[in-house]
């Protein structure tokens, strides 16, 4: 009898890659840098976690529930950005990088969030965060590359609070997909006075869902999401309070996470090592 687990599905896409990969036909895209923020807020319930489901035209993780976020801009790298919090270096010693990376990952961590959520984890100086206001007309010039986040700053007297932001794991796209990301994964509170945006141009919806929740439902089948954004949401689970999540994350120990393919004949496993839950398999023939 056989008592293993059921597998997760393998994306349609997948199999065919795989072979290709393995057979020297297909040469891996490099993984682009990338940042995305578990936005937490506090409940009666616990905390609950921001995510938006990317609309269906999206190129990548179409219908996907995720976490504001996305590439690393070159200009995050801007030697004049303003900044409070551990430093670029101290950011490197903690993401395994170089200083200029650490603060490239770090400010499109913060940008991407002010961008898709509205939520600025900003201030005029180190120990407070910018009035609420409406921001639209920024985080529109912002998103559509027209202004870089340190001119933003600068323009307001503002400084990136990187002392709000808490380094939780990194993912990398598997080597067969044909998009592939370098990510890294914060966890931030949501600053007092502030209101994370209900409409956010490249998704249909968005949620404030417990991590339990929204682990639920993702096992039920109602929300689809990948495999690093249910992995966060079922390490949050212990956590009762964000301040509780943001302490969390400074015992953790940030390595890039890496999917990989085995191929036997027919038989195919993806497995991701340390999280066996995630493991698919099954027999595909070419």
């Amino acid at each position: 009898m056989n008592d293993r687990a059921p597998s997760a599905p393998m994306p349609p896409g997948w199999p065919a890659r795989i072979r290709a990969v393995a057979a020297g036909e297909l040469t891996p895209a490099a993984p682009k840098p990338s940042a995305t923020v578990v936005l937490l807020r506090d409940t009666h319930d616990g905390p609950e976690a921001y995510l938006l489901r990317r609309r269906s035209s999206m190129a990548f993780a179409a219908g996907m529930y995720a976490y504001p976020g996305g590439g690393v801009d070159p200009r995050d790298a801007d030697a004049e950005l303003g900044w409070a919090g551990p430093t670029p270096a101290e950011w490197a010693a903690r993401l395994g990088v170089d200083a200029p990376t650490a603060q490239a990952v770090v400010c499109a961590a913060v940008r991407e969030t002010f961008e898709e959520a509205g939520i600025l984890l900003a201030g005029p100086d180190a120990h407070s965060t910018a009035e609420p206001r409406d921001w639209a007309p920024e985080r529109a010039a912002l998103e559509a590359h027209e202004l870089s986040f340190a001119a933003f700053l600068r323009s307001h007297g503002l400084v990136l609070r990187s002392d709000l932001l808490g380094g939780w794991a990194r993912w990398v796209t598997p080597e067969f997909e044909e998009r592939r990301y370098d990510t890294w994964f914060f966890v931030a509170a949501l600053p007092a006075g502030q209101s994370a945006a209900l409409e956010v141009g490249e998704a249909d919806r968005v949620a404030w869902l417990t991590p339990a929740d929204a682990v639920a439902g993702h096992d039920a089948g109602r929300y689809g999401m990948l495999p690093p954004t249910v992995t966060v949401l079922r390490e949050l689970l212990p956590v009762r309070s964000a301040a509780e999540a943001l302490a969390a994350a400074g015992h953790r120990t940030v390595e890039p996470v890496l999917g990989r393919a085995e191929t036997a004949g027919d038989r195919m496993t993806v497995r991701w090592d340390g999280y066996d839950e995630l493991t698919i398999h099954g027999e595909f023939p070419a």
